[in-house]
């Protein structure tokens, strides 16, 4: 048995709630989440933010849509979605993708070590809908386009470089990106109906620029084994890539992913599942299915999901799209 936490994100009005699982190992083990402790304690009334946290947590307002961030002039994104924070000496930078189309984009704030705003400003301009994406083990982030044919952009957070469009990690609708250091490859989920799973196989470690798309190949079960097969056409044109490999496995608009410890999470939210794949051996399992939970589903929406190196989850809710 496993235990991870889970971080329940009410969009509307602001609120937020944290609460825990247990999670049990697949499907084949009947319901594989039911409702358990969480590790940080009861939350607390809502804040003057409107977020309810745990005792000993406080919320701060970073920055609003449409206006300055803090004192720089730099005014923030619109729709505001998936991001990360990357070390900047003794400080530290936030990066915001930007899901509106057209526009896109994403952006960053630097923050001092005392946690001080002390700049703003745009690393990506002129996609569409960039939606999630995942940071590189080597400090960059990548920032998926979730519109049909979209691609991967690599861009740096620290403002230096120009971002750069990595076609190699193929056109379908993007949505997000998560790196193995393990095995070397990148992990990408598709937000479609009917999506598929795939891991880009860069040439050389550390460089996007070229390498090799796989789709994950496995039965129509909620757990088995897997194989990854080549994407003969990356550029999924004049047949998507999703439609391009016999048994491809078909998963409802696939969400967040994160790599840990030989295992890769990912969310699917047209069915408000959690999937797991155990790389170690190669087989796939549930590791949180609503249907499964009863009294009534604690987590719909599933969307974005991050962790930590002491093998928490944090699963986010979306109350849109």
């Amino acid at each position: 048995m496993e235990r991870r936490g889970f971080l329940r994100g009410a969009v509307a009005g602001g609120a937020a709630a944290a609460f825990g699982y247990t999670l049990m190992r697949g499907a084949a083990y009947a319901a594989p989440a039911q409702p358990g402790p969480g590790p940080y304690g009861a939350l607390g009334a809502a804040d003057a933010n409107g977020i309810q946290l745990p005792a000993g947590f406080t919320s701060r307002v970073i920055a609003r849509s449409g206006q300055k961030v803090g004192a720089t002039s730099y005014t923030w994104h619109n729709a505001p979605d998936g991001g990360a924070c990357f070390a900047d000496g003794s400080g530290w930078i936030y990066v915001s993708n930007s899901e509106i189309n057209p526009g896109g984009g994403a952006s960053a704030v630097r923050f001092s070590s005392t946690g001080q705003i002390t700049g703003a400003y745009r690393i990506l301009s002129g996609t569409r809908t960039n939606c999630a994406g995942g940071r590189t083990p080597w400090n960059t982030w990548l920032s998926c386009e979730e519109v049909s044919l979209g691609y991967v952009y690599e861009t740096d957070p620290y403002g230096v470089n120009a971002a750069v469009r990595r076609d190699a990690m193929g056109r379908f609708k993007h949505e997000a990106a998560a790196a193995d250091p393990v095995r070397k490859v990148i992990y990408l989920t598709e937000d479609e109906s009917n999506g598929c799973l795939y891991r880009f196989v860069p040439t050389t470690w550390g460089d996007l620029s070229s390498g090799t798309l796989q789709v994950l190949k496995a039965g129509t079960a909620t757990s088995g084994s897997f194989t990854w097969v080549t994407v003969p056409d990356p550029d999924g044109s004049p047949t998507y890539t999703r439609d391009q490999v016999s048994g491809a496995k078909r998963f409802s608009g696939g969400e967040g992913c994160h790599y840990a410890n030989d295992t890769l999470w990912f969310t699917t939210k047209g069915d408000n599942r959690l999937w797991q794949l155990n790389l170690a051996n190669n087989t796939y399992e549930l590791a949180y299915d609503d249907s499964l939970v009863s009294g009534g589903a604690p987590l719909t929406g599933v969307d974005n999901v991050t962790g930590t190196s002491s093998g928490d989850l944090y699963v986010a809710e979306d109350g849109g799209n």
